[in-house]
């Protein structure tokens, strides 16, 4: 929570960091899920990309469990939040130690199943704020 504390505190640079167009939206964004509860680190919209960045902020290694939790929280905000017109939302897990084998078994999943749908993969482009 310190972490988080610290980067609210930083986020006109932070916002910065992150590129062209995100807006804060949420920290500890609340998710229910059934009878369960589950909050979101940060949360950020980006109006030139139209989709949602949600934040992770770990305080150790990576590990399989995050980016599990990440694409939960992935799935619940596209059915919950998602709205007409905005593209697919994105996750991102800041950690400050680096797992690469974590990395690339468990993303190679994410990335085949946050693919845009197939009724817009023509027109559809991805382009990174700078």
């Amino acid at each position: 929570m310190l972490l988080e504390t610290n980067l609210i505190e930083q986020l006109q640079s932070f916002l910065l960091e992150l590129g062209k167009g995100f807006a804060f939206v949420a920290q500890q964004k609340h998710l229910r899920v059934e009878s369960d509860d589950f909050f979101v680190d940060l949360v950020f919209y980006n109006y030139l990309l139209k989709c949602f960045l949600l934040v992770d902020l770990k305080v150790g290694k990576l590990t399989h469990q995050d980016v599990g939790q990440m694409d939960m929280y992935v799935r619940v905000f596209e059915e919950q939040y998602r709205g007409e017109g905005d593209n697919p939302t994105l996750g991102l897990i800041l950690c400050p130690e680096r797992n690469e084998a974590v990395a690339k078994y468990s993303l190679v999943v994410i990335v085949h199943l946050y693919l845009p749908r197939p009724s817009y993969r023509r027109s559809y482009s991805v382009t990174v704020p700078c």
